[in-house]
């Protein structure tokens, strides 16, 4: 399911993962769009905030987000994400957009993006960290490598017990910008019995109220401990 320029749009899919989208309190439109998508174990979460000097920012972010499902369609295929001749295509989409999206299973997880989403590994247990490094830093030596002429990247980590994907845009991170920072605000609201709707709403309400002027989107996927892969 992919978002349509609103002020204020949640996900849920099966599985559990969530997302939240607001366009601000200044903004005549919002340029982020984010996906959700399931096959079989695997979620697959995509985040996407259109270049505000590029012209139709909001389309070309809507577009983008809709190869959450084309990533789903290869996940049913067979092959995990990252594979042999499956990462060098994931990057290549709309230029007029940032492009960030998260692929969480029985395996492990894979972050991918193109510019300056981000995701974030937020665990049960042990300290969180962030799997994406903007364009405009030095790459990660940590499993990072470019992929396509559009300078994506993808990073995969095998946790070794359960937490959550985060993927967001700009207009989030910026408020909380590290992992952290970001449990901090999450903490709480486990209880409620939205799941992962109410962990969502969480960062994206508390970026808003603390004078946030971009627009803010959030999805949060959950993540099981990886188990070793099989071997034919």
């Amino acid at each position: 399911v992919c978002s349509r320029i609103s002020a204020h749009l949640e996900l849920t899919v099966e599985g559990g993962a969530a997302g939240v989208s607001d366009r601000g309190p200044w903004r005549e439109r919002n340029a982020d769009a984010m996906a959700l998508v399931t096959a079989g174990e695997w979620t697959v979460g995509v985040v996407c905030d259109g270049v505000s000097m590029a012209p139709r920012a909001e389309r070309a972010a809507q577009i983008a987000a809709a190869g959450g499902a084309a990533l789903a369609a290869r996940l049913r295929e067979g092959p995990v994400p990252g594979g042999p001749g499956r990462a060098d295509r994931a990057g290549d989409i709309a230029p007029a957009c940032t492009w960030v999206a998260g692929v969480a299973g029985p395996e492990g997880l894979w972050a991918g993006w193109a510019g300056d989403s981000r995701a974030y590994w937020l665990p049960d247990e042990g300290p969180g960290m962030t799997l994406t490094v903007d364009a405009s830093t030095r790459p990660s030596p940590l499993g990072s490598a470019p992929s396509g002429p559009t300078g994506a990247r993808i990073r995969s980590h095998r946790p070794q017990v359960p937490g959550r994907l985060l993927p967001c845009t700009d207009g989030l991170w910026r408020c909380l910008p590290t992992a952290e920072e970001l449990r901090s605000v999450l903490t709480g609201t486990r209880s409620s019995g939205d799941g992962l709707l109410a962990e969502a709403r969480a960062p994206t309400g508390y970026t808003l109220e603390a004078g946030g002027h971009d627009d803010v989107t959030a999805l949060l996927i959950p993540v099981p401990a990886a188990v070793p892969r099989r071997r034919p």
